[in-house]
């Protein structure tokens, strides 16, 4: 036997077993599975892990971006017209967040921080001077007094006349940066010496740059992926107590800083945001591509802020039975000291068309309006996020207060923040050579089925070149009569002899 047919017999072999392996691990998932258990391992809170130090200095630059809405006609909306706005804006910072405190626990099952943010003003990003520009809007602190001593006559009596001297009336006109960072309201000033809760400051932002929210736990992850970020308790406590349901009262889900690996689209995400006193829901939307990483896009759907009849879930949201709101609207009081805030989306976005109607200059838009986070599916990567949310006051008549008698039942506006991140370039390409490993090392079993397939194309063109070979040989080796007489002699008993006359005999 010659080499050849050895040498076909060898790649058949090996054919045959590439690709019997390798379409055993395709089906198995064997490659795949050990990536996504790689990944599950890497992902976790601790300082050995590849991803602790950009959950505890975020690299990608935050903006945060203010809006607000000055009234164009105080006069008529105090003898209850309907308000007209002008949005200004943005007025845009660099916030510059970081986790403080870090401390890991519990067998590195938990860690604790404290989330820490400052905010440096961008010219360059904003419409105008904060320390210049004056806005026209709601006077915040003398609606809060209001609301907090409505149904006590001499109380209200008292602050009507504190009031008057001060000259504190239903609007006010403030720069930008009173507004936000704070200013000393004469209404809380002659408060404030009797009243121990009560600050003779109010900013919308008051000792919010260089300060946190308080203190998280989180899991880490390493029990189970899926728990990577959420949150255990804040604040010291597992439960809020802002709300009349033990359902609206959960802390759940992450702090929006961090996300679990290979997230799937049918799942649900919970953020649990202090500004909104409660954890809220993002749902997928769509699929969308940053910077070359693929990416699936979640936002909250309108069911997070609907009324409790549209989601009987959020009835434990209403602070009293009286004071459910319509769709679109969070009152978020009992975490306010009392206040009248209500919380929305932009422009009252997925709300009610009642709100958006009742002030001129509200208009609605999915692209400008809409709250979304961009992740990467498999390593759970905020790659691209949006975070708007918008700051009203609910304004009414107070029984008590005379200036309030003409005014009409509205949610009025105050401003709007649009708090923004996209992945940084070094960043991003550490995604992308990590997203190429998986896939290099999850595609492998296909590598090898493609291997299989190459050497199955060489057996084949051994074989029909040995065929050929085969065929070419028995054509030269073939027997063939050497004269018409060995043809003509059909019994064979032709036997060819020399002439005795030929010399050469």
């Amino acid at each position: 036997m010659t080499r050849r047919p050895y040498a076909i017999y060898a790649v058949g072999v090996v054919c045959a077993s590439l690709l019997v392996v390798g379409i055993s691990l395709f089906v198995g998932q064997v490659f795949h599975t050990l990536m996504d258990n790689r990944l599950k391992k890497e992902i976790v809170l601790l300082e050995s892990s590849r991803v602790f130090a950009s959950w505890k200095n975020p690299p990608p630059p935050v903006y945060m971006e203010y809006f607000f809405f000055n009234v164009t006609n105080v006069d008529e909306v105090v003898a209850g017209g309907k308000p007209v706005v002008t949005q200004i804006g943005p007025y845009t910072y660099r916030e510059y967040r970081y986790k403080d405190n870090v401390t890991v626990w519990e067998n590195d099952t938990m860690v604790s921080a404290y989330n820490t943010k400052s905010f440096v003003f961008l010219r360059e990003k904003s419409v105008g001077d904060p320390a210049v520009d004056n806005i026209t809007t709601v006077n915040i602190p003398a609606w809060a007094v209001m609301n907090k001593v409505k149904g006590s006559l001499w109380r209200s009596s008292l602050v009507s006349i504190f009031m008057n001297s001060a000259k504190s009336e239903l609007f006010t006109t403030r720069t930008v940066d009173e507004l936000l960072w704070g200013y000393v309201d004469p209404l809380l000033e002659r408060l404030a010496p009797t009243t121990p809760d009560v600050e003779k400051e109010f900013g919308l932002m008051y000792k919010k740059n260089g300060s946190n929210d308080g203190e998280f736990v989180f899991h880490t992850g390493v029990e189970n992926y899926l728990d990577y970020g959420r949150v255990k308790t804040w604040k010291g406590r597992s439960q809020l107590t802002f709300w009349t349901s033990e359902e609206s009262n959960v802390i759940n889900g992450s702090d929006g800083g961090a996300f679990h690996p290979l997230l799937q689209k049918d799942e649900r995400l919970y953020i649990f945001t202090p500004d909104l006193c409660r954890t809220i829901y993002m749902e997928f939307e769509k699929d969308v591509e940053v910077k070359g990483i693929p990416a699936y896009r979640f936002t909250p759907p309108r069911s997070v802020l609907a009324s409790k009849e549209e989601n009987p879930a959020n009835e434990g949201f209403c602070v009293t039975p009286k004071e459910c709101l319509g769709t679109g609207l969070l009152k978020v009081s009992p975490c306010r000291k009392g206040a009248p805030v209500v919380a929305s989306f932009p422009h009252f976005y997925l709300g009610e068309g009642k709100y958006v109607a009742a002030v001129e200059g509200m208009s609605p838009q999915r692209e400008h309006h809409q709250t979304f986070l961009d992740l990467n599916p498999t390593t759970g990567v905020i790659v691209r996020a949006s975070k708007r949310a918008q700051v009203n006051i609910l304004i009414n008549r107070v029984s008590g207060f005379p200036k309030t008698r003409y005014i009409n039942d509205t949610i009025f506006p105050v401003m709007f923040l649009n708090e923004s991140v996209v992945i940084d370039d070094v960043s991003a390409a550490k995604v992308h050579k990590l997203l190429m490993i998986s896939t290099m090392v999850s595609n492998f079993p296909l590598m090898i089925v493609g291997l299989g397939g190459i050497l199955l194309v060489v057996l084949i063109i051994l074989l029909v070149r040995a065929r050929k070979q085969k065929t070419s040989h028995e054509d030269d080796t073939s027997y063939s009569p050497v004269n018409d007489n060995e043809k003509d002699d059909q019994n064979g008993t032709f036997i060819g002899m020399t002439p005795k006359g030929d010399p050469q005999a």
